[in-house]
């Protein structure tokens, strides 16, 4: 599983080091790409070793101590210990609207961050369930891509922009090729992030599926964990969260209002399947 994922993880990056380069080529030529190159591994370095302090931040999660919530902490320490998982930082988010996620680059370097609705509005087994899938995340080891595709993605939305910008304002680049191409720009605009959002879709649903199984293992109740990611839904929907949309995809529920058409794009597999899934798993 741990293999598996680092293996996802290279082919997220790589992929994305082809995208930059891509749109690079469209609105700069061959230096285009040369300064989008430079730009993606400079990326990847940075998400691989800072996105899970960027994750809390662009989130507001503030790391606690014991003693600001001791139900919290007895809680996420008893599921780790059963997970086999060096205890985690806890984080909270001021937000009514009740959802969690994990970052982090490996288990030694993991946070678990929850809402504050989160806590306030599940009970026990609920909150249990939620945090196991959390762990869950960090047990497969796949909170580093999570992190790192959440930077990308805001990075990717940065390209849009440079795009739009050349569009608007560029020139030919020295070698004649691409630059200020009105067509490139444009077409960069739309499938740059359409592209980073199929890469994400791709692998972030297997993800959850994994984590659902693995954290309903770790809490040793699936029907919990199915019981909250109804309530979470239900709750999400009547009051979304106001997140980036890049860092979405992390979070255990999307956090994000949408219609038809988003969900399509959703990084998050349906409620419904990962329900009926979990009270499989209860029923054998």
């Amino acid at each position: 599983m741990a293999m598996g994922n680092t293996t996802k993880t290279f082919m997220f990056m790589a992929a994305m080091v082809a995208l930059f380069m891509v749109v690079g080529q469209a609105l700069g030529g061959r230096q285009g790409m040369m300064a989008a190159l430079v730009m993606a591994v400079a990326m990847n370095f940075f998400a691989y070793w800072f996105s899970d302090s960027l994750a809390l931040r662009m989130n507001g999660a503030v790391e606690i101590a014991y003693q600001d919530a001791p139900d919290l902490y007895q809680l996420i320490s008893s599921l780790a210990s059963r997970a086999g998982l060096p205890m985690p930082k806890v984080c909270v988010v001021d937000s009514d609207t009740p959802n969690a996620f994990a970052t982090g680059r490996d288990p030694d370097h993991a946070a678990v961050a929850v809402t504050t609705g989160l806590i306030r509005l599940m009970n026990r087994d609920e909150l249990a369930g939620v945090i196991a899938h959390e762990l869950g995340h960090i047990k497969n080891r796949d909170i580093l891509i999570s992190s790192i595709s959440a930077t990308m993605a805001g990075a990717i939305s940065y390209l849009a922009t440079m795009a739009q910008w050349s569009m608007l304002f560029g020139g030919r680049s020295q070698d004649g090729e691409g630059g200020g191409n009105p067509l490139a720009a444009i077409i960069s605009m739309i499938v740059a992030p359409v592209a980073a959002s199929l890469i994400q879709m791709a692998i972030s649903r297997s993800r959850e599926y994994q984590a659902d199984a693995t954290g309903a293992a770790i809490c040793g109740s699936p029907r919990s964990l199915a019981q909250a990611l109804g309530n979470l839904e239900n709750y999400n929907r009547q009051l979304p969260m106001a997140v980036n949309p890049a860092s979405a995809q992390m979070y255990i529920v999307n956090p994000l209002a949408g219609g038809q058409l988003a969900s399509l794009f959703s990084t998050h597999p349906p409620i419904q399947e990962r329900i009926q899934r979990l009270l499989a798993m209860g029923g054998r």
